[in-house]
């Protein structure tokens, strides 16, 4: 046995997350960031790969778990708010819904997602790409500082002034560098938001789809909208929501004016938009997502076809602005990420029909599986980052946590 993991047949390994799919040696929740150096210690020692897990979100996205040790980092301490630096410290294994009202009680708020249950850790490495984006950015922008246990079980704050080079790559370079234990975030102040969602009939897609994409490319960098195709209550539909972080419904207005009347339109000021899905993934279904360039009027006619769920999210903005302090991967430099959920076989006919439109690269919290084209890194940075991962893990001990890279 490898203290402290839990191998198959006891009854910790029966009730972790994920285990009994992916075949691990072993399985271990640290509680302590001493249980994580403890963790890495026997990993090292039993010469096996360490695997991280904390929602299981991003486990499609690496190797197969089979002859790993699973390392899930849920540290007992609180997220702590400062609210005259502007910044929350939180915590590995938490969520964004830990973190959300902890930061309101000051009248802050973080660059998030769209869902509450998405771990805060993972969103970030993977860079984030938040409704609040096309103001704010990346939210791996907003990292100023990542506590990390490294192979050799020396526990570093990477920053600005110590260690830039860790906090460079860990920010989007896909993993394999070490055990992140806390990460340091930058808040802003609580804006006004609308939010919502309006209906329109598929029929209306062919004039839809055109000119949400002309509104979109000169949008005002308040609002950050997602068209979706899917099904609701046994018809084909398509909806338009997102967040305008304005004090009014005027940016929301003057977007409609541009579009067919829908069917029904729940735009409105929120408190808060943790309104939609992060992403629209139907039961027993798999995925598919790229950046794509803007589609013409036979790309919109093939995707119209599709059966399956697909989400087109506006980027732009600072979403494509690069960052003076920013990760690995510190922008998106496409106008558009698609997503979409279905059948094998539909998700090939749909990528198929976008051929002329992917520009080859993908935003990585979207990748759901090791399969898919999930190249997020220019040839440059890719090396530079593998440079800064073998100085780090020289023995390999992550590299079966390292996205895939591929073209």
């Amino acid at each position: 046995m490898t203290e402290p993991f839990h191998p198959p047949g006891t009854p910790e390994y029966a009730a972790f997350p994920l285990a009994a799919t992916g075949g691990p040696a072993g399985v271990f929740t640290a509680r302590s960031v001493a249980d994580v150096v403890r963790a890495v210690a026997a990993a090292r020692r039993a010469g096996r790969p360490l695997r991280l897990v904390t929602t299981g979100l991003a486990l499609g996205r690496t190797a197969p778990l089979t002859g790993s040790l699973l390392l899930r980092p849920l540290i007992d301490a609180p997220v702590q708010v400062n609210p005259d630096a502007r910044t929350a410290r939180v915590p590995a294994g938490r969520t964004w819904g830990d973190v959300l009202p902890a930061a309101l009680r000051h009248g802050l708020t973080a660059v998030h997602p769209a869902s509450a249950a998405v771990g805060v850790i993972g969103y970030l490495l993977g860079g984030g790409v938040s409704f609040y984006g096309r103001r704010f950015g990346l939210a791996s922008n907003m990292v100023r500082s990542l506590t990390v246990v490294l192979a050799g079980g020396e526990v570093v704050e990477a920053r600005a002034t110590n260690r830039p080079d860790l906090l460079w790559a860990l920010r989007g370079g896909g993993g394999g560098i070490g055990v992140v234990v806390a990460a340091e975030i930058e808040l802003v102040p609580m804006p006004a938001v609308v939010t919502g969602t309006a209906w329109w009939d598929l029929a209306d897609a062919p004039r839809l789809g055109p000119l949400w994409q002309a509104w979109a490319r000169a949008a005002p960098l308040e609002i950050t909208t997602s068209l979706r195709l899917l099904t609701r209550a046994g018809r084909r539909v398509l909806a338009l929501d997102g967040v305008a972080v304005a004090p009014d419904r005027h940016v929301v207005d003057e977007m409609m004016s541009r579009l067919p009347a829908p069917l029904a339109n729940t735009w409105a000021p929120a408190m808060l938009p943790l309104t939609h899905p992060d992403r629209p993934r139907p039961a027993a279904s798999q995925s598919d997502s790229a950046l794509i360039r803007e589609l013409d009027e036979e790309g919109w006619a093939r995707l119209q076809e599709a059966a399956l769920t697909v989400e087109l999210r506006q980027l732009g903005g600072a979403l494509a602005t690069p960052a003076t302090s920013g990760g690995a991967l510190d922008r998106l430099a496409a106008p558009l990420l698609y997503y979409a959920a279905g059948a094998a076989e539909e998700l090939r006919a749909v990528r198929s029909a976008l051929g002329p439109f992917l520009t080859g690269y993908t935003a990585p919290t979207f990748v759901d599986h090791f399969d898919l084209p999930q190249r997020t890194l220019d040839d440059y940075t890719r090396v530079r980052v593998e440079r800064i991962r073998h100085d780090a893990d020289p023995a390999g001990l992550f590299a079966g946590d390292i996205d895939a890279v591929r073209k």
